[in-house]
């Protein structure tokens, strides 16, 4: 039994995807691995249902834990308050709590240019990351006060240092930054430890970028100073886990930026 067993996690952008090797080819599949490996149960969330029921599948065969897929997508004009109430609804009725909330899922229309960018492109970074933040937060509050839970979401190096052609996928990042600190401030009263992570890791999407176009990755994609990219199991995965422990209380609200080999600093 791992450390976490009976406890409940949801992750956003949990479905399986993995790199040439077959380890964990994204951060949100890295996170689920790592938690999965302490016992814990498991809510993931994305738009493509193979994704989530391949995880779910392998989740339970190597693992023995219990995953919950439930296909949810936030963007601009949807119902978003009611996609993740029914997420909430489901962990609640499979597994009567919510421990962990890790908003981990974003898409953007990376490489556009601030003044080529369109409303609707903005639109996708802002909804699926600020916003799916915000409603997750919101509508798991009353669960992870219950159970003295954590929070961890995830921004970027785009936002901290300004990414040539990442303008919203910056703006949305730093907006989960902010909105991060201000939980961490109004949760603290109630036992919610809450964090943002910036990572680094090396993904099944820089995988296929390299391969593709050897030259633009050459120029755009750089190697951390240690020599490594972020491992989204080992590391990044690990660290949620860490952050999430009842007996490990962070300074809430501050950043934690990993990057591959360099470990964490507030």
């Amino acid at each position: 039994m791992g450390e976490l067993t009976g406890k409940t996690v949801i992750i956003t952008g949990g479905g399986r995807a993995t790199l040439k090797d077959g380890s964990a080819g994204s951060i949100g599949y890295g996170i689920a691995i790592a938690f999965a490996k302490e016992g814990a149960n498991l809510v993931i969330t994305g738009r493509n249902v193979k994704k989530l029921t391949d995880a779910q599948e392998e989740l339970e065969r190597l693992y023995g834990v219990k995953v919950l897929p439930v296909q949810a997508d936030i963007n601009a004009g949807a119902d978003n308050e009611g996609a993740v109430k029914k997420v909430v609804d489901a962990t609640i009725a499979a597994f009567g709590r919510i421990d962990v909330l890790i908003n981990n899922a974003q898409a953007s229309a990376s490489g556009v240019t601030l003044a080529d960018h369109t409303t609707e492109q903005f639109d996708l970074a802002i909804y699926s990351g600020l916003y799916s933040a915000f409603y997750y937060m919101k509508a798991c509050y009353p669960y992870l006060k219950e159970a003295r839970g954590s929070v961890i979401n995830f921004a970027s190096g785009a936002g901290l240092f300004g990414n040539f052609g990442q303008c919203a996928y910056a703006a949305a990042k730093e907006g989960i930054r902010g909105l991060t600190r201000v939980a961490a401030t109004e949760w603290g009263k109630d036992g919610i430890n809450v964090n943002v992570i910036c990572p680094l890791a090396w993904t099944a999407q820089l995988e296929n970028f390299q391969d593709a176009y050897p030259e633009a990755f050459k120029a755009n994609v750089h190697m951390p100073p240690m020599g490594h990219y972020g491992n989204p199991e080992t590391e990044i995965g690990r660290v949620c886990v860490q952050l999430s422990k009842q007996d490990f209380k962070y300074l809430s609200g501050e950043t934690l930026t990993l990057e591959g080999g360099m470990g964490l600093r507030p």
